[in-house]
């Protein structure tokens, strides 16, 4: 199990597909790419927690950085994986974020013993590792780099190489809106 600690937020639709469109993304591309910078200290933990919107709201078609984002059906999932408040099955305080690879959910630890569920996917390499982690670095709309071991099976990603510059961050970036980058100590783990 995953646990990492980041500061609670009220999560827009927009938050939302980010964490989808990560999850998503992770199944084809987990511990693919590496990246620099600093570590960034979370600021302060607020004790306000917002209610979630309802499904209509938060699956409705949002423009975010220059992005159009297609609506949702939300009526289509199974309501498990759909975003919402649950008991915290994680026994962690405020603010942490545990990754249940088993269960295929994300929970963000809320105060008074609440959690917000999601779905996630995961790729393969998410169920090798476990264990504790950090967010150090938080990127909106990400470029994403394919490693050199990936383009070695699949040649048709060489045209997003470190040489090529990579591919910008957009609707068919497999990272999707948002990049956490969880750091294991100083050292990148590289997943997203």
């Amino acid at each position: 199990m995953l646990t990492t600690e980041i500061e609670p937020y009220r999560l827009s639709r927009r938050g939302f597909l980010s964490a989808a469109a990560l999850g998503a993304a992770s199944i084809a591309v987990s511990a693919c790419t590496t990246v620099g910078g600093q570590p960034v200290e979370p600021p302060p933990l607020t004790n306000v927690e917002p209610p979630l919107l309802d499904y209509a709201t938060m699956y409705a078609p949002v423009s975010d950085g220059g992005f159009e984002l297609p609506g949702i059906p939300f009526e289509k999932i199974d309501e498990q994986f759909l975003r919402q408040i649950v008991p915290d099955p994680t026994g962690q305080r405020p603010g942490t974020i545990v990754v249940d690879t088993a269960g295929h959910h994300l929970y963000l630890v809320r105060p008074g013993g609440q959690a917000i569920r999601y779905g996630v996917g995961l790729g393969r390499a998410g169920f090798e590792w476990s264990g504790d982690a950090v967010v150090q670095w938080k990127q909106k709309w990400p470029k994403w780099t394919p490693p050199a071991e990936m383009i070695a099976r699949q040649p048709e990603l060489a045209k997003y190489s470190a040489e090529n510059g990579g591919m910008p961050g957009g609707l068919t970036n497999p990272l999707g809106a948002r990049a956490l980058y969880l750091f294991e100590g100083n050292e990148d783990t590289l997943y997203r």
